[in-house]
C-alpha cells in the first residue's frame, strides 16, 4: 500500500496551522507552579518563545513543524511569515527569558520529559537546515537545549523504571527524540545514556501485551514506540531479534487492535481526541519499523499497510480537529508524512 509523503500541499496546510497556533494565546494551558502571587502572570510573560499553541510543549513542536516544512520546501508561500515569526519569537532575549524560567526552583521537573525532548528535537531540526537564518536560530536556541541537556544528565542516571502508558511521560518517547540530537550534536555523554538506559528499560521486553491497547486516551503506543525507540538503539539484526520476541507476530498482522485504526467518538473532547495522535504516531512507528526489514520479509509488508491505514484514519481526524486537537495534530502528521 503507497504511503504519501510530507509534499508542498501538506507543507503549505501545516505552516498555517502551525502560524496561527503559536501567537494563540488564549485558551492556555500552562504547566505552571506558582510560588507566589507575583507568579500570576500571562503566558506570554512566562514564555515569551513558547506561550502560544494551548501548551508549552505544544507551542514548541508547532516551531519544529515551520522550522521542518521550510526545511524541506524553501519556495512555501509563508517562506517569509515563518522567518518573521521565528526571529520573533527565538530572539536572544526571548531564550534567555525561556531559560531564566526553568531554572527556577519550582521548575526544575518543568515539562519532563515530553516537552525536553521535543525542545532537543527542534534545535536538531534547526540543524539539519543549511541556510544562515537557519543556524542563526540553532545558536539563539543553544542556551536552552544545553539546560534540557543537563536536565537528561542529572535525571535518567536516578529513573530506575520506566513510564510505559501512552501519554506524555511516557520514557521510550522521552528518549527518542534526545538520542537523535545528542548523536547529531556530539553530545556523546548523553547519546550513551539514552542508549543505555533504553537497553535497560526494554532490552529485555518480551511478548508485549499490545492486545491491551489503546487505553482511553494515549496519543502514543506502549508498544510502538518503544520498538522504534529500540531500532535507533540497536544494531539491524539485534533489532530483527528482538522484535521477534517482543512483537512475535507482527508479520501475521497480530493483534489485530494494533493493526486496527482506533475511533475518535469526540473531538471536542481534548483527551478522547488523543486518538486521532494515536492513529498518527503508530502510522509514525509503523513506518519506521518497516525499514527494518529487507524486501519480501512479511513483517515490512504488514507494517507498511498498518502505518498506510493508520495515516488515512489520522489525516481525517486532522480534517475535522477543532482547536483542542488542532493545536497540535499537524506535528504529528507530519511525522507520520515524513517516516523516520
Amino acid at each position: 500500500m503507497a504511503l504519501p509523503s510530507l509534499d508542498a500541499h501538506f507543507a503549505a496546510r501545516f505552516a498555517d496551522i502551525a502560524l496561527a497556533n503559536i501567537v494563540r494565546e488564549f485558551p492556555g494551558k500552562p504547566d505552571h507552579v506558582l510560588g507566589s502571587d507575583a507568579d500570576l502572570i500571562p503566558p506570554r510573560v512566562v514564555h515569551p518563545a513558547f506561550f502560544g499553541s494551548y501548551d508549552w510543549h505544544s507551542c514548541v513542536h508547532m516551531h519544529w513543524l515551520l522550522v521542518h516544512v521550510r526545511r524541506l520546501h524553501p519556495s512555501l508561500p509563508q517562506r517569509a511569515a515563518i522567518d518573521d515569526l521565528l526571529d520573533r519569537h527565538l530572539a536572544p532575549v526571548n531564550i534567555a527569558a525561556e531559560c531564566s524560567y526553568v531554572e527556577r526552583p519550582h521548575a526544575q521537573y518543568f515539562e519532563r520529559p515530553y516537552g525536553w525532548t521535543w525542545l532537543l528535537k527542534l534545535s536538531d531540526e534547526l540543524s539539519l537546515s543549511t541556510d544562515t537564518d537557519a543556524r542563526r536560530w540553532q545558536i539563539q536556541l543553544a542556551p536552552l537545549a544545553r539546560v534540557f541537556v543537563a536536565r537528561y544528565l542529572g535525571w535518567l542516571p536516578n529513573a530506575d523504571y520506566p513510564i510505559r502508558y501512552g501519554m506524555h511521560s511516557n520514557s521510550a518517547f522521552g528518549l527518542l527524540f534526545a538520542l537523535d540530537y545528542a548523536r547529531r550534536a556530539g553530545e556523546a555523554d548523553l547519546a550513551t545514556l539514552c542508549a543505555d538506559k533504553a537497553r535497560r528499560w526494554f532490552g529485555s521486553d518480551r511478548d508485549v501485551p499490545a492486545d491491551w491497547e489503546p487505553s482511553g486516551f494515549d496519543f502514543l503506543s506502549p508498544a510502538l514506540v518503544e520498538a522504534e525507540l529500540m531500532r535507533r538503539v540497536l544494531p539491524a539484526i539485534d533489532f530483527a531479534s528482538w522484535l521477534s520476541s517482543f512483537l512475535p507476530d507482527i508479520g501475521a498482522r497480530q493483534p489485530a487492535t494494533l493493526f486496527t485504526p482506533v475511533t475518535v467518538s469526540d473531538r471536542a473532547d481534548p483527551h478522547i481526541v488523543h486518538l486521532d495522535g494515536l492513529n498518527l504516531s503508530r502510522a509514525w512507528c509503523f513506518r519506521g519499523i518497516a525499514t527494518a526489514f529487507a524486501e519480501g520479509d512479511p513483517r515490512a509488508a504488514a507494517a507498511r499497510d498498518a502505518a498506510a491505514v493508520h495515516l488515512a484514519a489520522g489525516l481525517r481526524g486532522l480534517d475535522t480537529a477543532n482547536y483542542l486537537g488542532g493545536h497540535w495534530l499537524a506535528t504529528f502528521a507530519a511525522l507520520a508524512l515524513e517516516g523516520p
